[in-house]
């Protein structure tokens, strides 16, 4: 019997283990990319699909994956205080007077009592007895407090990096209006070779935004002009246009744009299409995956 309770204790420990694990990978690893976060955000963006299909929006997918993880690390850290305590109640703690720990079940106890803990609340109704669960309980506070923070910071990390990539979408919308040739073949014009730059450093940081924090994969925009997979054709046909241009710095340009694009087809196809393919097809496949049409991307004179 002692050696069954030891052993839930110790599942009990993995199960917390494995939340941290996944915690880290997705918060604080460069990859940013924790296995739990990933599946939770990929099953609800497929179980979206329907809806995105048939226009109605999608746009709340990304929030409520984001949602969705934190309650999944919750829940594992709470069931796994849980199980460490369960088969240490009531022996390995202390009552508060008035409480009849005959009629009090053990593992509504421990549910409890890891989740009080967990929240740093402290009520103090029920308070370890043993040495290493007075050391194990503040442990698990100390988790809750960090969770707490981390959270709330993932979520100040995410939305900048959206909004970097909106802007840069709202700007390609933009240059659709613009004929190309009159932007870019103009030998005497010096504004052709800093934008088409400007576009090339902007895919440069939204490549990095789709490494480190893999969820924006997930968020969908309502807008298709404030939207980066519907617009990135645009600065596909800048690039191209760019490349037969007459002045030196704009075909310079133009290939780093290029570039820029192809480094940026290639993260997002790695961590998340599958397409393979050329950067037209990643890209094209990319705006589909968001259920956008494909409007006419930009004049061509």
């Amino acid at each position: 019997m002692v050696l069954l309770d030891w052993s839930i204790t110790a599942l009990g420990v993995l199960v917390v283990l494995v939340a941290l694990r996944d915690i880290f990978h997705t918060l604080w690893h460069p990859s940013g990319r924790g296995s739990i976060s990933s599946w939770v955000m990929g099953t609800v963006w497929r179980l979206g699909r329907r809806r995105r299909e048939r226009g109605a929006g999608g746009v709340l997918t990304g929030p409520t994956a984001l949602l969705l993880v934190i309650v999944v690390w919750i829940t594992l850290l709470v069931g796994g205080g849980a199980l460490v305590y369960a088969p240490h109640i009531p022996e390995g703690f202390v009552f508060q007077s008035g409480l009849d720990v005959s009629e009090r079940s053990d593992v509504l106890d421990a549910v409890y009592l890891s989740t009080v803990t967990l929240a740093t609340l402290g009520f103090g109704d029920i308070v370890p007895a043993s040495g290493w669960l007075r050391v194990a309980m503040p442990v698990q506070a100390l988790v809750g407090f960090a969770l707490l923070t981390a959270s709330v910071t993932w979520v100040l990390q995410v939305y900048p990096a959206l909004t970097r990539r909106r802007a840069l979408a709202v700007r390609l919308a933009l240059l659709r209006a613009v004929p190309r040739e009159e932007l870019l073949h103009d030998p005497h014009s010096s504004a052709a070779a800093p934008l088409l730059t400007d576009l090339a450093v902007a895919l440069a940081q939204a490549r990095v935004d789709h490494t480190q924090y893999m969820e924006t994969f997930y968020f969908r925009d309502g807008s298709e002009e404030a939207s980066l997979p519907a617009m990135l054709g645009v600065a596909s046909d800048l690039a191209a246009a760019g490349r037969t241009a007459p002045r030196t710095d704009v075909r310079t340009a133009a290939v780093l744009l290029s570039r820029a694009l192809d480094d940026l087809a290639v993260v997002v196809d790695a961590q998340f299409l599958h397409v393979g393919g050329s950067t037209d097809d990643v890209l094209a496949a990319y705006a589909r995956t968001h259920h956008y049409t494909g409007q006419d991307r930009s004049p061509a004179s």
